[in-house]
């Protein structure tokens, strides 16, 4: 695993929650684009990294792709309630 090169940025605030939210399933960023090509959500491997990183904005149909894939609310990735669906 690479270590960030630059400190976070400020263009979306669910990067670092999609981050956590991956790490927590043990999901690599491949798989994690895998699945979102299945979704019908074409990101790359550097689109995914600035998302994460914060320096890439965040469409409203990615949120909730990233949401589904992730198992996650769209609120939790916004910063917002609890971790698990239907929580």
């Amino acid at each position: 695993m690479r270590l960030r090169e630059y400190p976070l940025g400020n263009r979306n605030i669910v990067g670092a929650r999609v981050t956590e939210a991956r790490r927590r399933v043990n999901m690599p960023q491949r798989v994690l684009l895998a699945k979102m090509q299945v979704k019908g959500i074409e990101l790359n491997t550097s689109g995914l990294s600035k998302l994460e990183g914060q320096h890439r904005y965040v469409m409203d149909f990615e949120l909730a792709a990233l949401a589904d894939v992730l198992d996650v609310k769209v609120d939790w990735l916004l910063g917002r309630n609890d971790y698990i669906k239907g929580k």
